[in-house]
């Protein structure tokens, strides 16, 4: 009889012991997932000619470093209205600084200076304030998208890329928001504020083009590669944004390299 006893607590302890590790699975899995919903897209506005700016270039590049596999977007938009003080930034693009102009707009900030960063289309500050990054990041990929965004037969020539888009119903207020970074790249600065210097960036945004959605969750558009540069030092990262306050709702990327190419 004893050894029956032993018998039957041991059964028991191990179906305990398995519904424990199960229900102990299922919650992990469950909180993986709603991990996996947030995102956090990061726009730098910055320059060559800002003295301010190095700190602010080396922050995000450390970011890049940590974030490996995380859906951590950064884009580094060069603007152009440093450029009459004595330094030309050759990644600058005027269009850049009428995004950072149309977050001013959005956020009612009244000004735009460099460095300055974005979260999310939400939430802007300096660009080199570490803790404020770091917690603003924190904060989105712990919250659920509303939204998710894939980019699906992305294909690729020698001067553009094509691709299909889906994502679900959206407003007729939201547009789809397309980036062609540069992952890495340098520049000997000769003039200007940072004279002297050599100056390593990533993430740098090369291309940028937006499309106006009207409500279609699904769709194809073409996006050119300037000259000069390499598929295979380029990433594709793609967002949607509510025209009317700057929100962005869902983000995703694609790498571009020899998969993608055509025969």
């Amino acid at each position: 009889m004893k050894i029956l006893k032993i018998a039957i607590l041991a059964v028991f302890l191990v179906s305990a012991g398995m519904i424990s590790k199960a229900i102990t699975g299922h919650i992990h899995k469950s909180n993986s997932s709603l991990a996996n919903k947030g995102f956090a897209v990061v726009e730098l506005f910055t320059s060559e000619g800002c003295s301010s700016c190095p700190p602010a270039d080396e922050l995000v590049s450390r970011i890049q470093k940590e974030s490996a596999g995380q859906p951590i977007y950064i884009l580094a938009y060069h603007v152009d209205y440093w450029n009459r003080l004595g330094w030309k930034d050759v990644f600058s693009n005027a269009e850049y600084a009428k995004r950072q102009g149309q977050y001013s707009e959005w956020l009612k900030s009244g000004s735009v200076y460099t460095p300055q960063i974005v979260v999310n289309g939400q939430k802007e500050f300096i660009g080199s304030e570490e803790g404020i990054l770091r917690n603003a990041i924190k904060s989105n990929l712990q919250k659920s998208s509303p939204l998710t965004l894939n980019l699906n037969e992305v294909k690729l020539n020698n001067s553009s890329i094509s691709l299909q888009y889906h994502t679900e119903a959206v407003s007729n207020n939201t547009s789809l928001v397309l980036a062609l970074v540069e992952k890495a790249a340098q520049s000997k600065v000769k003039s200007g504020e940072n004279s002297g210097r050599t100056l390593s960036h990533v993430q740098i945004v090369r291309q940028l083009q937006s499309l106006s959605l009207n409500g279609k969750g699904n769709g194809n558009t073409v996006i050119v590669i300037p000259q000069s540069l390499n598929a295979k030092d380029l990433e594709l990262i793609g967002f949607l944004q509510n025209k009317s306050n700057g929100e962005i709702l869902a983000a995703t990327r694609t790498e571009l390299n020899a998969t993608n190419q055509l025969p």
